[in-house]
């Protein structure tokens, strides 16, 4: 009787309908009502690289559909896995997100021995956000090869041979250039960098040769003329470089990369939540403002579910595994 009172107690009348609904429970209501204060978004890298760039480009429309203000955090160290274990430790309540890339989906956890999260267990995605491919780059003042082919031949005949640098250990952009080097048998030493604020400055200095690098980061430098971009590694020619060929049209098959990221949130976070961040997403993904800004800055937007998300991470890992193994790259 006590129980049939308080359902009844709780119900609201829908006039219009002229039916009775149940209440809404509290928790299921605050899930209604996300966002309602401030929402962080941990970036795992630092400010100024194209994770921080994108997801603020990202955050900054989120504002104005979710109504509320987006915070970025830059957390970086130890290949972004500082700022993930932030974000996997974090209250799954909707107000911490991280921003995911490939390497916590499909590289760390073949380059490191210890991990503080595993990206199954720990975090659910909201969705895909971004994608990007590596350019093959040179600086214009030391390097005088036009193309790849002509860079090849150009390196091999260097005494000391040739280095190339990456932002870091592990990176999409150091695996690229040792997956180069090995297919090629070129004499070639990798030379970490911070990122790509260090790495082009380098570059132009001719204290490095070349990197096959994030495009994001390169796009003003190679309209500028300073950087020589040989090639691409997506399948298809980049918009705002058409005269860039592809790797497969410079000659070297089978060498498609792409860098891309995700929003993500602590496991146990409200499915609610998630789907209306991702709902959200969608819309940002799908505004043609946003995608000619995000081709400018040198990425394409990206939406996907979040099942589609975790599938894709699945998917690429067995290509970095081999190249983590062949390359002996390590970090601790």
């Amino acid at each position: 009787m006590a129980t049939r009172r308080r359902l009844l107690g709780a119900t609201l009348s829908l006039p219009a309908l002229g039916l009775p609904m149940l209440a809404l429970p509290a928790a299921a209501r605050a899930q209604t009502a996300w966002p309602e204060r401030t929402v962080r978004i941990i970036v795992p890298y630092p400010p100024g690289g194209s994770t921080d760039v994108l997801t603020r480009l990202i955050a900054e429309r989120l504002q104005h559909s979710l109504g509320q203000t987006m915070v970025i955090e830059n957390r970086p160290g130890a290949g972004g896995n500082i700022g993930m274990d932030a974000v996997a430790k974090s209250a799954p309540d909707g107000y911490t997100f991280g921003a995911a890339t490939i390497g916590h989906f499909s590289i760390n956890q073949y380059l490191y021995q210890q991990m503080p999260w595993d990206i199954d267990r720990d975090f659910i995605p909201a969705s895909l956000t971004w994608e990007f491919p590596n350019v093959v780059v040179v600086a214009s003042d030391h390097v005088p090869a036009k193309t790849l082919q002509e860079f090849i031949t150009w390196a091999r005949k260097q005494p000391k041979g040739v280095s190339f640098g990456s932002p870091g250990v592990g990176t999409t952009p150091h695996l690229s250039g040792e997956i180069f080097r090995e297919r090629l048998k070129l004499d070639a030493t990798h030379v970490p960098f911070r990122g790509a604020a260090q790495t082009i400055p380098a570059m132009l200095s001719g204290d490095v040769t070349f990197a096959i690098d994030n495009l994001a980061s390169y796009i003003p430098v190679i309209q500028e003329g300073r950087m020589r971009a040989l090639a691409v590694t997506s399948a298809q020619r980049w918009p705002t470089l058409p005269d860039v060929p592809t790797m497969a049209e410079a000659g070297m098959d089978d060498f498609v990369i792409t860098s891309w990221g995700a929003f993500v949130a602590p496991a146990g976070t409200p499915r609610p939540i998630v789907n209306k961040l991702n709902a959200a997403l969608k819309a940002i993904a799908e505004d043609e403002a946003v995608k000619q800004r995000f081709l400018q800055a040198g990425a394409y937007t990206l939406w996907s579910t979040p099942e589609d998300a975790v599938a894709r991470g699945k998917r690429e890992r067995p290509m970095w595994e081999a190249a983590i193994r062949n390359s002996g790259a390590q970090a601790n």
